[in-house]
C-alpha cells in the first residue's frame, strides 16, 4: 500500500481573519503562510516521496512547492483534491455564517447539507475519496506521496477512512499545513497519523 500524506494547505489572510475563501481565485499564502510551507518542507525533506498532489487552488499550491523544490519533484494538480464548493457562502466571515440556522445543520447533520448554490457535503465526500484512491492507484507499495488540499475535504477523508458516519466528520481537527497519513490500496486502509503539525502552529483552527 502507498503512504498517502494528506496537507492542509498552510496560512491566508482568509484563514487569518476567519473567512470562507471556498473556491475564489487568487487567494495566496501571507508570510506567515510561507514560512509553515517551509517548514513542513523541512519536516518532510527525508521522507522518500515519489509525487506530490495539489489541489488547483493558488494557496494549495503554494504550500506544495517548497517541498516540491526539496524534493526535485513537479506538483501534479489534481482537482478531485480542490475545495468544497460553498455557493452563496463564498468569501464570507465565518462569524455571520454561524448565525445562520443552515450552520447547525452544516455542524450536526452534514449529510443533509448542500451549499446554497454548492456543492452537498455528501458528494464531497465521495469526490475526495475517489480523487485519493485514483491516486493511490498509480503508486506501488512502498511509496509515499503528498496531496495537498483542504480542511473539509482532508476530514471528509479520513472520516471515511475511519468508518466513522458522515454526520461525525466534524469532530476532527486539520490544523493549517498539518499532516494526517493513510496507507491506502483498493482492499485495505490504515490510518497512521492525524494533525501532526511540524510547527504546532494553527493546530487547533477548523
Amino acid at each position: 500500500m502507498p503512504m498517502i500524506l494528506l496537507v492542509r494547505h498552510a496560512e491566508n489572510d482568509y484563514t487569518r481573519k476567519g473567512r470562507l475563501a471556498g473556491r475564489l481565485s487568487a487567494v495566496h499564502l501571507n508570510q506567515r503562510g510561507r514560512e509553515q510551507a517551509q517548514a513542513l518542507a523541512q519536516c518532510l525533506k527525508n521522507a522518500p516521496l515519489k509525487a506530490i498532489y495539489s489541489s488547483p487552488l493558488e494557496r494549495a499550491v503554494e504550500t506544495a512547492q517548497p517541498l516540491a523544490q526539496t524534493h526535485q519533484l513537479e506538483v501534479s494538480i489534481h482537482s478531485g483534491l480542490i475545495e468544497l464548493d460553498y455557493g452563496e457562502w463564498q468569501g464570507k466571515s465565518l462569524k455571520g455564517l454561524r448565525r445562520l440556522k443552515s450552520w447547525k445543520i452544516v455542524q450536526h447533520t452534514p449529510s443533509l447539507m448542500q451549499f446554497p448554490q454548492g456543492e452537498m457535503i455528501l458528494e464531497a465526500q465521495y469526490r475526495i475519496t475517489q480523487a485519493l484512491h485514483e491516486i493511490a492507484n498509480q503508486h506501488g507499495e512502498g511509496d509515499w506521496v503528498v496531496c495537498v488540499s483542504h480542511a473539509d475535504p482532508i476530514k471528509l477523508a479520513i472520516a471515511h477512512f475511519l468508518g466513522m458516519p458522515l454526520d461525525a466528520y466534524q469532530r476532527l481537527s486539520v490544523g493549517l499545513a498539518s499532516i494526517n497519513a493513510i496507507h491506502l490500496d483498493h482492499h485495505n486502509v490504515r490510518v497512521v497519523a492525524l494533525n501532526y503539525s511540524p510547527t504546532l502552529w494553527d493546530i487547533s483552527k477548523k
